[in-house]
């Protein structure tokens, strides 16, 4: 099967074509212009250079291909530049949608996340609306909401290795958020699963959770960090609404740590169980452990 990939280059990305390469597939990337170093398996795959807001870039990604993707997300928009989770998370859904109509590809995939609705934050919001879009386009779709994913970055950025960067690896006391929970999943079981989801028609119609084998308190994500990267740290509790009084003063700064949108899915948690995912990759979920963690060791 030839897979046609909007999202590609960046962390869980470079992850699921690995898993298509390995099940013998092949696959057609989108890569903006000047980000073909992205690309680990630049000889491997066919390579569409453009932009997504380009209809010409993607009728020539989707060329001859039996199914694709998507996989654009953000965490935090920069309304400014141009990049906001409308475009990336909405209309570039809608716009490859009606690509792949237009090329008579019948099957797709659409990454999501646990915890998604319409009312939400603008990230919530654009990524529900997509997924509605998509469902009602005609087309086979498969809706697949990983939790907080982990996993060696290979050069990209991590849930994991953020936390190591902004709590773990400073000399200042780590801050524990009371009752925020996550339910880590790990990247090659996530695309382990979007491999399994492709050929399995059961999933056709589908919003399927992905998320990892146990239900994490935030102090509890740090602490297995710290000790992965051999590192002690104590752990200072601090209240969310702290947070969210400088959050509102300053999120409109790109350096700030943290936004108003984020700190309420904080709150909402992400957490889910392990069931869906197994069922997919048919072994049981790799836990956040320090084996795991691996490559936090400095």
């Amino acid at each position: 099967m030839r897979v046609g990939i909007i999202g590609g280059t960046g962390f869980v990305g470079g992850y699921i074509v690995d898993a298509l390469l390995d099940g013998g597939h092949d696959v057609s990337l989108l890569v903006r212009p000047g980000s073909e170093n992205k690309v680990q398996q630049i000889d491997q795959v066919r390579v569409t250079s453009g932009e997504l807001e380009s209809p010409d870039a993607l009728r020539s990604v989707l060329a001859d291909c039996d199914a694709v993707i998507y996989m654009v997300g953000l965490l935090r928009e920069f309304p400014r530049r141009g990049i906001t989770f409308e475009q990336t998370q909405y209309q570039g859904v809608v716009d490859t949608v009606a690509a792949a109509q237009a090329q008579g590809i019948k099957r797709m995939l659409l990454m999501s996340a646990i915890g998604v609705k319409d009312p939400g934050t603008k990230y919530q919001q654009t990524k529900r609306r997509a997924e509605v879009h998509a469902l009602d386009s005609g087309l086979d779709v498969t809706v697949l909401r990983p939790s907080v994913i982990f996993g060696d970055p290979r050069g990209t950025m991590e849930f994991a290795t953020q936390l190591y960067r902004d709590m773990v690896k400073p000399p200042l006391p780590a801050v524990a958020f009371a009752g925020v929970e996550m339910s880590p999943v790990y990247i090659e079981d996530v695309a382990a699963a979007f491999v399994a989801a492709l050929a399995d028609d059961a999933t056709i119609g589908k919003v399927l959770e992905l998320a990892g084998p146990e239900v994490l308190g935030w102090d509890e994500m740090v602490r297995r960090v710290a000790d992965a990267a051999g590192k002690s740290k104590i752990l200072l509790p601090m209240p969310l609404w702290i947070m969210r009084v400088g959050a509102t003063l300053f999120d409109w700064l790109p350096f700030y740590p943290v936004t108003r949108d984020q700190l309420t899915m904080l709150e909402e948690g992400n957490t889910g169980t392990a069931a869906v995912l197994e069922g997919l990759i048919g072994h049981p979920a790799r836990d956040m452990s320090t084996a795991s963690l691996h490559y936090l060791r400095c």
